[in-house]
């Protein structure tokens, strides 16, 4: 009987107030009172939904945030090798131009050494005339021809031999090579010829970081989650040396972050010049709540 009687019903409040005051004003709000609780209700779902929305929408502009700062840094660090590898191609060309200048003295002294010597012979043993093998030759030729035309009509008195022309001495130049500078011991680059790598790669190096992570219990009790950005040295030898956390998330998870790199395996050293160096190596740990 009492479970088929609506308590909200018009019908229960006028048997409730029968022979009572309705004009007091206890009737008046118990006829409300369902009206009343179906829009608080209803404010309550929606605000749930609000809420849900809101913490959705931060923790993905988080996420977006994070790895706009990855792809930056990826981009520095591409941008600092390119200049670096067009400074290198500068130098080879200024070295080029400066070894085609050494060769042109010496291109144009065998030249010179190239011009044949005149010499007087009688008649008779002239067989046939010399050839002309370069452009110098060639011209002595057509002036000396020129000359022969123009003194046919008079009489040559004496004849003197041209003096052949001395030889020129060649003087050899060293072009001496500079060594390759040697790598300073304790620097640390920001990016090199061969970056570090992970035994197995990236994805074994997150996989290896997801499966010794600790959620911090006051980070998890807040609700904190998302990631922060570590750094953290390569050695020459492939361990993990200075440890720093460039984009905080929570004391908490920082220290997490921390400890978990501290403990990576060895890596693969990065390489300069075919030389082990020590490198910066930048890495997201995304703290992520189970739901």
């Amino acid at each position: 009987m009492a479970n088929s009687v609506d308590l909200t019903s018009k019908e229960w409040c006028d048997l409730v107030f029968e022979g009572k005051n309705k004009e007091f004003g206890a009737y008046v709000m118990r006829q409300t009172s369902a009206k009343r609780h179906n829009v608080a209700f209803m404010w309550i779902v929606i605000g749930f939904i609000a809420c849900c929305l809101i913490y959705f929408g931060v923790s993905k502009y988080m996420d977006w945030q994070a790895e706009q700062a990855r792809e930056a840094l990826l981009k520095q660090q591409q941008e600092t090798v390119v200049n670096q590898m067009s400074e290198e191609d500068s130098e080879e060309d200024v070295e080029e131009i400066k070894q085609e200048e050494k060769q042109e003295p010496e291109e144009i002294q065998e030249a010179q050494q190239q011009v044949t010597e005149l010499a007087i012979v009688p008649d008779e043993k002239v067989t046939q005339p010399p050839q002309l093998t370069t452009e110098v030759e060639k011209n002595e030729a057509d002036i000396s021809a020129q000359n022969v035309e123009g003194q046919l009509s008079g009489i040559v008195d004496d004849i003197k031999p041209q003096e052949a022309p001395k030889p020129v001495a060649v003087v050899e130049q060293k072009v001496q090579v500079e060594a390759p500078k040697p790598v300073e011991e304790n620097k640390v680059f920001t990016s090199v010829e061969q970056m570090p790598q992970f035994p197995g790669g990236d994805a074994a190096l997150m996989k290896h970081i997801a499966s010794h992570m600790q959620y911090p219990p006051m980070a998890q009790e807040q609700g904190i989650q998302g990631k922060c950005i570590v750094q953290f040295v390569v050695t020459k030898t492939g361990s993990v040396g200075e440890v720093k956390v460039v984009r905080s998330l929570s004391p908490d998870c920082d220290n997490e972050a921390k400890r978990v790199v501290k403990g990576l395996p060895k890596f693969t050293p990065g390489k300069q010049n075919g030389q082990p160096v020590n490198v910066w190596y930048t890495l997201p740990v995304t703290f992520k709540l189970q739901n």
